[in-house]
């Protein structure tokens, strides 16, 4: 019996992403984060108001968990300084590390991956604009903290007024203490980590990675634990909407598809069709006279001149004249 091959229900295949997509979309988003700690300067006054609020907050509760860090921060520089270079560093390196192995080993979770990052970050911008805080290396001395990215700054390349590169600390934003992107960022690389590394030391990396990070911030006068905390919680939140936000950029692209595929679909026609003869006919209509070379003369129809020696045989003979 013949084979015959049977046509399969069509299913929307997902989009295959390309790394010259990705690439301005996350840069996009990162921009948006740096302009934010530039262009959304709160109130000094306010902001440390608030970081006040919190450390006065953490004490009733028995929280404050930042000056015993800072002190052996600052008092041991062999701790100290390595923890400067990790919150000056590792945020820049590790994350979009994670994004490229993440994107190149498993395509199938990286968009979802990606959404989960970008969203909290957004939500991260929002609590910087709303809730403007002085972290504990800006509140006066009498508060007992020292700045560690300060008092090391001569072994790295930040300055002592942020860990920005020196002499471009006065171009950040030094009051978007509350949440703790550090931390947030930190876990969303851990949980990467630990689902998709499929080893025991990328599982011991997975944990060790963001809590090293929240003792870093904590110990350099860089966040307080309540900024950490408010970090995770950042990132719980955008997990919840994630899925949201990408059934609604699907919903846009079927939207954008929808009013771009009618003008595809007439400019197409009108590049498939044929004129013949001054008479315009569908791509796979013919003419009558080639409907009778291909099928054959209808009956009582005479040949066509010079049909016998155009379709006779080698062997027939030739037509007297």
């Amino acid at each position: 019996m013949p084979r015959t091959d049977t046509a399969r229900p069509e299913t929307a295949s997902p989009t295959r992403l390309r790394w010259w997509t990705e690439l301005p979309l996350i840069l996009l988003v990162y921009g948006c984060y740096s302009a934010g700690r530039l262009l959304v300067r709160g109130n000094e006054s306010a902001a440390v108001d608030h970081g006040l609020a919190i450390l006065r907050f953490e004490k009733s509760l028995w929280l404050n968990a930042e000056h015993p860090l800072n002190r052996l921060f600052t008092r041991e520089p062999w701790i100290g300084i390595p923890a400067d270079f990790w919150y000056a560093s590792l945020h820049y390196l590790v994350t979009p590390a994670i994004l490229i192995w993440l994107f190149r080993s498993h395509a199938v979770r990286y968009r979802a991956a990606r959404t989960w990052l970008m969203t909290s970050t957004f939500i991260g911008l929002i609590g910087f604009t709303l809730l403007p805080t002085c972290p504990p290396r800006l509140l006066d001395a009498g508060h007992g903290f020292v700045d560690t990215m300060a008092q090391y700054s001569s072994y790295g390349w930040w300055g002592g007024q942020a860990s920005a590169p020196r002499g471009l600390g006065g171009m950040t934003n030094q009051y978007a203490a509350m949440p703790s992107l550090h931390v947030g960022w930190s876990l969303w690389c851990g949980v990467m980590l630990w689902r998709f590394g499929g080893s025991r030391i990328t599982k011991v990396l997975a944990v060790a990675y963001p809590l090293i990070t929240t003792i870093v911030v904590m110990g350099t006068a860089n966040h307080y634990f309540l900024d950490a905390a408010a970090g995770a919680a950042v990132m719980g939140v955008g997990l919840l909407l994630a899925p949201l936000v990408i059934r609604n950029a699907d919903r846009a692209k079927v939207w954008i598809a929808a009013r771009v595929a009618p003008v595809a679909t007439r400019s197409s026609d009108a590049e498939t069709s044929i004129v013949s003869g001054g008479c315009q006919t569908a791509p796979r209509e013919r003419i009558p006279r080639q409907r009778e070379s291909v099928f054959g003369p209808g009956p009582g129809a005479g040949a066509e001149p010079g049909a016998a020696s155009a379709d006779a045989g080698d062997g027939a003979a030739a037509a007297a004249r």
